[in-house]
């Protein structure tokens, strides 16, 4: 294990906070480095003008707070499952406070550079130069750096348009827009069918003239809220999903999923409908967008041709004329200009060689990791968190990474998937799954799940394990650095969901066990343990386990003539 290590953090947002609570797991002297004067990053709304990125003054997370939450800090029962930016921003303010982590942050404090130390190739430490808050130029030395500044930083613009420098109207990148102030009554036209882009086109349009929403491609519209009123990744992000998968062919799975999506909205009526398939590109979340197309408010275009004076033509040959003001949602582009003046990671075209999406395999050491830099179906935070894990386990002697050339070869695997997967974009290059990924990331620090065991050693749990959400306290169950209070967590998962929304429900099962009469004579012979029992969970699921499970988790199973309910306890 060695010495005790000195860790930098750079940034003290959603990545760097848990980056800093870790470290201190590791026994490492940690010091974070943040430019700005409070934590948040991205997620600390920004009235004023600035090159910091920063959420919409609406802006709310698509993904749920269960599924959001760090490994060992539960979110409260009273917020919302999906959180506006000011109440995640509380969440970062109390997982903060509860760690005792402002201590480690220096506020105020710019990194302007991280060089590899003249004694790098023996001991693999890093030279930061940095402006204090008193404008002073330092500079301090550490074991490793983790550098967790985001991926939003620099907004990406495409070629001008012909005729784009004759229009006299507006045009601004997504980045610089807080709120619908200032255009009401105007015609408005929204480039780019992302997160973003459909979110400033449904801000827009309840106070514009009207809102033009353009797009190249189309996009699959996924709501936040799936049937029976559970968050969808509370229904999609389970490992029983994820294992079913791995049995059911892709054309399949493809089809259920688009029957689904066209079953609340026909896309294709709406404009939307892409020549690609649901896999093939990032999903677009928006719970709104297809009632603003249905009233008229906001109309669907395809890609620009051209502009005429204050005019827009489209590749289909359409106009749209006085128009006041474009606002590109085109998506950003990242580098790292303060890693060694920006040449220590190449970027082209949004495209990076870092094994697991962290570290560079131009060092001799591993010693500086990228945290952070994904593009997760589901939810960024408890990635980064894991992450940091996998960094400081191998700082510290821990764990050990793969030789160079495994590296290598698992880097040329994800790019030949993703390139097989998906259409090519620049939107696509950091694309990652969440459970998948974060099993890669847990199997490097020996905390991946044994689940075999769990079913013989605490059956209640790995039923919530195998058949509930991901969420990321089941990343703590075993192994290095273990929480006590994960089991809880996972449990009253559920209950917190709800409370959410019906703050006085008090939970007394988990879901009913269902048994036919068909069901009892077709197994009669068997013994009660032996028997298939179908459980209804709270979701409308019906899923079928052995009883045998249920016995061994202190359920009682009946037999019956007729079609009974048995509550399942918590």
């Amino acid at each position: 294990m060695g010495a005790t290590k000195k860790v930098c953090v750079i940034g003290a947002g959603a990545s760097g906070l848990p980056a800093i609570r870790h470290a201190l797991l590791y026994k490492c002297d940690v010091v974070c480095f943040e430019g700005a004067h409070a934590i948040g990053g991205l997620w600390r709304y920004k009235p004023e003008e600035t090159d910091e990125g920063t959420v919409m003054k609406t802006t709310v997370i698509n993904t749920s707070k269960e599924m959001t939450a760090y490994s060992d800090f539960p979110p409260s029962p009273e917020a919302a499952n999906f959180m506006h930016n000011s109440q995640l921003l509380q969440y970062f303010n109390n997982y903060a406070d509860h760690f005792n982590l402002r201590k480690y942050i220096k506020f105020n404090h710019k990194v302007l550079n991280v060089e590899r130390n003249e004694d790098y190739a023996k001991t693999g430490r890093w030279k930061i130069t940095y402006k204090n808050d008193q404008g002073e130029t330092k500079v301090d030395v550490f074991d490793g750096v983790l550098c967790c500044t985001g991926h939003h930083t620099t907004p990406y613009t495409p070629a001008p348009w012909p005729g784009q420098d004759k229009f006299s109207g507006k045009i601004i990148h997504s980045h610089s827009y807080k709120d619908h102030r200032g255009y009401e009554d105007k015609t408005v036209v929204v480039v780019g069918i992302g997160n973003s882009g459909g979110d400033i086109a449904v801000e827009l349009s309840r106070i514009a003239k009207q809102v033009y929403l353009v797009t190249r491609r189309g996009t699959w519209v996924f709501n936040r809220i799936f049937d029976y009123g559970e968050p969808f990744d509370f229904v999609v992000n389970t490992r029983f999903a994820h294992a079913l998968r791995g049995y059911v062919p892709m054309q399949l799975a493809t089809w259920m999923i688009e029957y689904k999506l066209q079953s609340r909205f026909d896309h294709e009526k709406y404009g939307l409908k892409p020549a690609h398939h649901v896999f093939s590109a990032h999903p677009t979340v928006n719970d709104e967008l297809p009632n603003r197309i249905a009233c008229g408010m906001v109309r669907v275009k395809p890609n620009m041709k051209e502009f005429k004076g204050n005019s827009i033509i489209f590749e289909d040959g359409t106009s749209v004329e006085n128009i006041d003001e474009v606002i590109l949602s085109t998506g950003y582009s990242f580098s790292f200009p303060v890693l060694e003046q920006g040449k220590l990671i190449p970027v082209t075209e949004n495209e990076v060689e870092l094994y697991k999406y962290m570290f560079p395999l131009n060092l001799e050491h591993n010693t500086l990791a990228v945290i952070g830099l994904i593009q997760p179906l589901g939810s960024i935070m408890p990635i980064s968190e894991m992450q940091a894990r996998v960094f400081l386990s191998t700082l510290v002697g821990e764990s050990q990474l793969p030789s160079r050339k495994e590296m290598r070869e698992d880097i040329a695997c994800k790019q030949k998937r993703m390139a097989g997967q998906f259409v090519k974009s620049r939107r696509h290059t950091i694309q990652v799954d969440f459970t998948p990924y974060m099993d890669e990331l847990a199997s490097l620090i020996g905390v991946e799940l044994d689940l075999k065991k769990m079913f013989f050693e605490d059956p209640g749990l790995a039923m919530k394990v195998l058949f509930g959400p991901n969420v990321a306290y089941t990343y703590r169950l075993q192994g290095p650095h273990k929480w006590q209070g994960a089991r809880e967590a996972i449990m009253s998962a559920q209950e917190r969901v709800i409370k959410a929304t019906n703050m006085s429900y008090r939970p007394s099962f988990v879901g009913n066990l269902v048994e036919s009469k068909s069901r009892k004579s077709a197994h009669s012979s068997r013994e009660p343990d032996d028997c298939p029992i179908q459980i209804l969970g709270s979701d409308g699921n019906v899923i079928t386990v052995p009883s045998s499970i249920l016995i061994q988790a202190g359920i009682n199973i009946r037999d019956s003539e007729e079609l009974t309910h048995q509550q399942v306890p918590v």
